[in-house]
């Protein structure tokens, strides 16, 4: 149970192991909707090491002084996150927030 964004994380452990590692994370929004994305690596039980580097995007709701997770959506790879950011690059190319 979490009260404070800043101490929101993925990291995941399961029989002792670090199943998924938080490498960073950068948050976006914070107050009752908090935005944060997670760089992260998960486990690999054959090869016995941590694989590519993979990315979540998290919403999280504050609710009771609790955040709760209420969406995610996770990048497979470096070539998908760079896949995304050249189309919000192109898509908010000569915009301006108002």
């Amino acid at each position: 149970m979490v009260s404070h964004v800043d101490d929101l994380t993925i990291n995941y452990t399961e029989d002792d192991v670090l199943v998924v590692k938080e490498l960073d994370k950068k948050i976006l929004t914070r107050g009752g909707w908090a935005t944060i994305i997670f760089q992260y690596q998960e486990w690999d039980r054959k090869k016995e090491d941590y694989g590519p580097v993979k990315f979540s995007i998290r919403r999280y709701r504050k609710r009771d002084d609790v955040y709760r997770q209420q969406s995610k959506f996770n990048l497979s790879s470096a070539k998908q996150a760079m896949q995304l950011v050249e189309v919000l690059t192109e898509w908010t190319a000569g915009t301006e927030e108002k």
